[in-house]
């Protein structure tokens, strides 16, 4: 009986230091997209495909949401991108990422005040909601004094803010470790009289010696895009794929999309180097094979990097050729 209980003594005090030392241990590090695909979920509220998310659904989007990641020396990310592509999804990847992993004040900018109510109940809320790794860190609205509201959500060692960018009280209102600014060709080119708002946003980071700013946009007018002066100033990163025939990497224009004249559902992508027949089905290996090239390596600042993708690259299912 008291070989047992000797036993017993050290077992149970081997069980309970391991756990202990399992206790002790960081977490082990995440990139933004491994975050994702291990817990994030889209809900129908919010996405055309609900469900687990899957970086392996939009390749390209993997080294943006990884440049967001807590390693990264990468300061400022910069998507110029077109519709039907993911980059909204991409911002709230790494909204939920800050939430989990890296918290901090963050601040999130819409074109408008009513854009960030309208982001705040259709994308945040939902993506917290949907999210089991989400949903217990940020308090319910309906709990008293809980720190949730509409355009504010408190979680343990941070704070989100959304305001709009047409509000020059809304872009002073809090320092920011974390910036996203989405469709920032929309915003005001002067807010209240206080000047440009992006410039007005950035000034809330600079007192974070690890900052990471978000912008993303479709652009607008030649000339007069500040997505594509913010893109110009990077290390303009494009997203080569191979042809499925001879294996040339090459961007997706639309000047070698080629179709019968009356018959859409005819079109296919001529390869640029060959002349190869592209089928519209091959577009999935392709991404899946892709590498973003920088096209601005030496003349970029090392700390911005730049993406910009059209529609064409747009997922089989999405938004067809």
């Amino acid at each position: 009986r008291a070989n047992f209980n000797t036993e017993f003594k050290e077992r149970a005090a081997q069980v309970y230091f391991a756990g202990l030392t399992r206790g002790l241990r960081p977490d082990p590090f995440l990139s933004v997209s491994e975050w994702a695909d291990q817990h994030r979920f889209l809900s129908n509220k919010s996405s055309a495909e609900p469900g687990k998310w899957r970086t392996a659904r939009t390749p390209y989007l993997k080294e943006i949401l990884d440049c967001l990641s807590a390693n990264s020396p990468i300061e400022e990310i910069v998507l110029m991108a077109a519709a039907q592509i993911g980059k909204t999804e991409t911002g709230n990847n790494w909204v939920g990422y800050v939430v989990d992993r890296t918290p901090g004040p963050m601040l999130a900018v819409q074109p408008t005040v009513e854009l960030a109510k309208r982001y705040s109940r259709q994308r945040i809320d939902s993506l917290i909601e949907d999210t089991p790794r989400l949903k217990n860190k940020v308090k319910p609205a309906r709990e008293r004094d809980s720190g949730n509201t509409m355009l504010a959500k408190e979680f343990s060692g941070g704070i989100l803010i959304m305001t709009g960018a047409n509000s020059a009280v809304g872009l002073r209102s809090v320092p920011a470790r974390f910036l996203f600014m989405d469709e920032i060709d929309a915003y005001p080119q002067d807010v209240d009289g206080e000047g440009d708002p992006v410039s007005l946003a950035r000034a809330r980071t600079r007192t974070f010696s690890r900052r990471k700013i978000l912008l993303t946009s479709t652009p607008t007018v030649h000339g007069l895009s500040r997505i594509e002066q913010a893109f110009d100033e990077s290390d303009q990163r494009r997203f080569h794929v191979p042809c499925p025939h001879c294996g040339e990497f090459q961007t997706l224009k639309w000047g070698f999309l080629r179709w019968e004249q009356g018959d859409p559902n005819s079109v296919y992508l001529e390869c640029e180097f060959n002349k190869c027949k592209i089928e519209e089905f091959q577009k999935t290996e392709m991404l899946a094979r892709g590498r973003w090239v920088s096209e601005n390596p030496e003349n970029g600042n090392p700390k911005i990097a730049g993406f910009h993708i059209n529609s064409l690259y747009s997922p089989v299912g999405w938004f067809s050729w």
